[in-house]
C-alpha cells in the first residue's frame, strides 16, 4: 500500500470537522479519484498527504512513512517523492516556462546540465517544449495547467496528487490534462485526483473515493 489512511480526523479551530473517521488505502500504480460536493473535504484530504495540513488524529502513511510523526524539517524530503498540482500553487510569472519547470530542480540542488535536460523532458511530455521561452501569462488556461503538471513531475515523483486540475477548463483541455495523467500512470506513477467532474471519473478512474461532509461514503 503506497498510501494508507486509518481513522483520519481533521478538525479546525472553532470546531469545524473537515474529515471524520476516514480510512482507505491506495496501491502503487492505481489511478484513483476523490469525489464529492464542494466542501466535502477533498482538498483537505489531499493537503494531508504532503503535510501541508496535519491530521487531528489517525494515522497516515506514505511509502511506509508516518506523515503525522514527521518533523517539519523532514517534510520537504517527503514532498520530493510527490508531484503536487494544487489550485493555489502559483506560477512564477516573472520567469519563463522553462524557468518555472527548472525551479524545483534548482531547489533540490540538481546539477545544471541534468536539470536542464529533465526540465525539457518534462515540458516535452506535456506538449510545451516549443513554448519554453514564453512567459506563463501568454499561455492559455489549459497550457498553464499543463505547465503546472510539468513542474509537478520534473522530480520524477512516485505519486502525483492533483486537486481539481481541470477546474475552469473547457472539455477538450480537461481531457488533455487527464490523458497526460493517464500516460504517467501507465509508466507506474500512482495518480490521485480530486474532482467534481463525474464524466472524467467515469472515463479515467480505476477506483473512486467518495466523500460527503467529511465522511467516506464509498
Amino acid at each position: 500500500m503506497i498510501i494508507s489512511l486509518s481513522r483520519i480526523n481533521k478538525r479546525y479551530p472553532g470546531g469545524y470537522e473537515a474529515l471524520s473517521d476516514v480510512s482507505f488505502g491506495i496501491e502503487a500504480g492505481d489511478m484513483a479519484f476523490v469525489t464529492g460536493h464542494s466542501g466535502a473535504g477533498k482538498t483537505t484530504l489531499l493537503k494531508l498527504l504532503p503535510g501541508i495540513e496535519r491530521a487531528t488524529s489517525g494515522t497516515l502513511l506514505i511509502n511506509g512513512q508516518n506523515v503525522g510523526a514527521l518533523r517539519s524539517r523532514a517534510i520537504p524530503y517527503l514532498r520530493r517523492s510527490l508531484g503536487l498540482v494544487f489550485q493555489d500553487q502559483k506560477l512564477l510569472h516573472d520567469c519563463s516556462v522553462f524557468e518555472n519547470v527548472l525551479f524545483p530542480l534548482n531547489v533540490t540542488g540538481q546539477a545544471p546540465r541534468e536539470a536542464s535536460r529533465r526540465a525539457r523532458a518534462a515540458l516535452a511530455k506535456v506538449g510545451l517544449l516549443d513554448r519554453e521561452k514564453a512567459q506563463p501569462i501568454t499561455l492559455s488556461g489549459g497550457e498553464q495547467q499543463r505547465l503546472c503538471v510539468a513542474r509537478a513531475v520534473v522530480n520524477r515523483p512516485s505519486i502525483l496528487i492533483a486537486d481539481e486540475p481541470t477546474a475552469n477548463l473547457d472539455a477538450d483541455s480537461a481531457r488533455e490534462i487527464l490523458e497526460i495523467f493517464r500516460a504517467f500512470n501507465q509508466v507506474g506513477v500512482t495518480v490521485l485526483v480530486a474532482t467534481h467532474d463525474q464524466s472524467l471519473v467515469e472515463r479515467y478512474a480505476t477506483r473512486t473515493i467518495a466523500l460527503d461532509h467529511g465522511r467516506l461514503v464509498s
